[in-house]
């Protein structure tokens, strides 16, 4: 099945495709077992492009088809938040599974001029694939925070979502209701549910991805999923249970040099994780 196979699926059977991404290849493995072990369809692992520029391009696709391959389960390869053209490309000519083009910062036209030009190229490219948008401006950054103030004026207009999907030829859409990227800690993380709804209503077609899962209660992401999200996006509280694990075993061993004794535990806080993460999203499956 392709990736946009998937996608239909969970539409119709009420459920979310997770996406969680990686930098390193223990990561990835831990990903991957995780959401076997859960009992999902399938996975989404994406590389930032800082993560991108650690791992290559090249290597993260070679990872990502060895993980495939040694296990036997679908996973797909996305270009997370790639902010320029150029970036784009490069991941597509790599051979990633879908790209993220990120124009949530630009004004709404060239935000439109510049996602079309991805997708004519991704599809000239490789043929039918898959591209993602986003549209309003999501705040925050993936990592943990004081604060982050939230503005409905930030919020994805759903007629202006109408004309982007139609304009760009997008098969995702993220949109912005009160989410953001990474963790707070000073305040309480909800989202806009009844303007996610609306947003629904307005592009019926595309599929609704929610970034910035990290942070979020239970509740809330499974009334966005019920609300029409088929992708939720989750990397901050991965990062901290991985970073967690290595100053624990640390901590426990502070003279220990072998890798593989220090990064194993804390690969499978993030197993552990990802397999939770999953089971939540697969809640209202039918």
């Amino acid at each position: 099945m392709e990736l946009r196979d998937f996608f239909a699926r969970a539409r119709a059977e009420h459920w979310a495709i997770g996406h969680f991404n990686f930098s390193t290849a223990d990561v990835l493995r831990a990903i991957v077992s995780g959401a076997a072990e859960a009992g999902a369809p399938c996975v989404m692992v994406g590389t930032s492009e800082g993560e991108a520029k650690f791992v290559g391009l090249a290597a993260a696709v070679a990872l990502v088809r060895a993980a495939r391959e040694a296990s036997g389960f679908p996973v797909f390869l996305n270009a997370d938040h790639f902010k320029s053209f150029a970036a784009c490309k490069a991941a597509v000519d790599a051979g990633y599974d879908t790209v993220l083009f990120d124009g949530g910062s630009l004004t709404y036209e060239v935000n439109v001029i510049e996602t079309r030009r991805v997708w004519e190229y991704a599809q000239a490219a490789r043929g039918p694939f898959m591209v993602e948008g986003e549209l309003g401006y999501l705040k925050g950054s993936s990592e943990v925070q004081h604060q982050v103030r939230i503005s409905a004026r930030d919020y994805t207009k759903p007629a202006q979502a109408a004309d982007f999907v139609t304009r760009t030829g997008i098969e995702r859409l993220a949109p912005v209701f009160g989410n953001i990227h990474g963790i707070v800690t000073d305040q309480t993380e909800t989202l806009d549910i009844g303007h996610l709804m609306h947003i629904s209503t307005a592009v019926p077609g595309a599929y609704l991805v929610l970034h910035g899962a990290s942070g979020l209660g239970d509740m809330e992401v499974r009334a966005a999923i019920s609300a029409g999200v088929t992708n939720v996006h989750f990397n901050t509280e991965l990062r901290v249970a991985y970073a967690g694990g290595i100053k624990k075993e640390l901590a426990h061993e502070p003279d220990q040099t072998t890798p593989y004794k220090l990064l194993a535990p804390a690969a499978d806080k993030v197993r552990e994780l990802v397999a939770a993460k999953v089971r939540l999203f697969m809640t209202g499956r039918s």
